[in-house]
């Protein structure tokens, strides 16, 4: 248990950041002129791509999709959709490129926050008021003390992946510790080099419970670890089912025509929009449906899922909405055909010493169960995040009022990157650093609490509408106009239109925005 007896903070810049993933490195760069500290809790960059990825892991979206503005992946020897390697090369590029690492500091894990502004004093003013705000206790290189910082601004980049597992709850004496084999999350199997995931594997009867990506992807391993008549079948635990597609193309039309040009963007229902849009979106619901039934109609043509009854009961709009879309592993359903992954529906599992049981009191045998049941990214803020704050953190929807995805506007003097979802994750928290660096620089001005407030309640009432899985905070079905918003705080209220457009925001990057004086 390390030591958090107070010292004195040292004061070694105005802006914290915590993290030094995606968010966290965006965040860095856009605020460098105020040359802001980054205390990252492992010794690389690049968040989940260094911590969450198995070997096989890639981008589910093309390259371009997933570009910062001002540096562009390199044309030659890189393919549409890069290995999680090839993608830390390129994270790593741009840090070295803006000169971000020097502000990085390494093996530094935030265990604490304390708030040291007046209490009394509500709504926000400059966010670099020109004294400390925050106090942040730093545990470096795992060791047993703890060094104070003081921060004007804190930025917390820490994601809602990684880092902290979900573990479902059982049953007394249906848990874990009455199973005989061995139980991993995938956050743990994540750690595992090739050889040491091949051997875990090969061999084993293995269990996987979950059925989105992650899940997915290592049920294709598990897969391609037991070919051959020794190998033996990776079943998987099915709880809710989602749609996943097997490339971007819908009947020969590209994927994006659908959600993510303005046109098709239009006819979904945004915040703030006026009678005669809402009255439109109303008329517009049967193109919704016949879209989403047009997508699914060649999900089930392209794909066996009626045959292993993996088709969701819910329609795909809905999955979309919710960012929740994930592509197919090749040949994954190849290796069913083979028997090589076998599929169980199941709301409610618990252990026995042999394997797991379903709620139909189905017996699976198993050496290794492998959770893919996800991560708590709320626990990981509260960990950290002190009182009054912790508890208002979802006030008072359930879900982070984050203005413009940003501010919560009720915890002052600090901001959040990379906690509201969209399709293209990186180009969301570059733009939103974007915006939180203009709001530093008071290039503009905050609305009131009570305005900021309103604004993220008729964006979840939004979501909670478009789709069932509403708590996964997502706005891509409204993602172009939620960059037109941060747009026009910044000024940028002008843009050249492109013809093709293949990424969440209007515009096909930043750059096209012609500033107006």
């Amino acid at each position: 248990m390390a030591n958090r007896a107070k010292n004195h903070p040292i004061l070694v810049s105005k802006i914290g950041i915590i993290g030094a993933g995606v968010s966290g490195i965006a965040a860095a760069k856009q605020l460098s002129h105020h040359n802001p500290i980054v205390f990252e809790a492992s010794d690389s960059i690049g968040g989940v791509w260094s911590h969450c990825s198995y070997n096989s892991t890639k981008l589910q979206s093309h390259r371009r999709d997933y570009e910062f503005t001002d540096f562009p992946w390199p044309q030659r020897d890189n393919p549409d959709f890069p290995t999680y390697l090839e993608i830390l090369n390129y994270l790593h590029s741009y840090a070295e490129h803006f000169d971000v690492l020097k502000n990085i500091r390494f093996n530094s894990k935030v265990v604490e926050i304390r708030y040291t502004g007046n209490r009394e004093v509500t709504g926000f003013g400059s966010l670099l008021p020109g004294l400390p705000m925050w106090e942040v206790a730093v545990q470096t290189n795992h060791l047993d003390t703890i060094q104070w910082y003081g921060f004007e601004l804190v930025v917390v980049c820490v994601g809602k992946y990684g880092d902290i597992a979900r573990i479902p709850t059982f049953p007394q004496k249906k848990g874990a510790e009455v199973f005989k084999g061995k139980v991993m999350h995938t956050l743990d199997y994540c750690k595992l080099d090739q050889e040491a995931a091949t051997q875990l594997l090969k061999g084993k009867k293995v269990v996987v419970v979950g059925f989105k990506k992650s899940g997915l992807d290592l049920a294709m391993e598990c897969a391609e670890a037991n070919q051959g008549p020794e190998g033996q079948p990776c079943t998987m635990v099915v709880r809710t089912l989602h749609w996943t597609v097997p490339h971007y193309w819908i009947w020969g039309l590209p994927f994006f025509l659908f959600f993510s040009t303005r046109s098709s963007q239009f006819i979904h229902e945004r915040p703030n929009q006026g009678l005669l849009r809402t009255l439109l979106c109303l008329m517009c619901s049967p193109l919704r449906r016949g879209i989403s039934k047009f997508i699914e109609s060649y999900l089930l043509w392209k794909l066996p899922l009626d045959k292993y009854g993996l088709k969701p009961e819910h329609p795909f709009v809905e999955d979309y909405a919710s960012c929740q879309m994930a592509i197919m592993p090749e040949n994954f359903f190849s290796e069913a055909e083979k028997g090589k992954i076998v599929f169980k529906k199941a709301s409610k599992w618990w252990f026995w010493n042999g394997g797991i049981e379903l709620e139909d009191n189905t017996k699976l045998n198993a050496d290794v169960v492998v959770l893919a049941t996800g991560f708590d990214g709320k626990k990981k803020l509260k960990t950290i995040l002190p009182e009054p704050f912790c508890s208002l953190l979802e006030y008072p929807s359930g879900i982070m009022p984050l203005y413009r995805g940003t501010i919560h506007p009720l915890i002052p003097n600090m901001a959040f990157v990379g906690f509201v979802e969209s399709v293209s994750n990186l180009h969301s928290s570059e733009l939103r650093s974007m915006w939180l660096s203009g709001l530093v620089d008071e290039k503009f001005k905050l609305p009131s609490i009570e305005t900021m407030l309103s604004q993220t309640l008729k964006e979840i009432e939004v979501m909670k509408r478009s789709t069932r899985f509403y708590k996964r905070h997502c706005i891509s079905t409204y993602s172009i106009n939620h960059s037109d918003e941060i747009c026009k705080d910044l000024g940028w209220s002008s843009w050249r239109k492109k013809d093709w457009i293949s990424e969440v925001f209007g515009p096909y990057n930043i750059e096209e925005y012609a500033k107006e004086d």
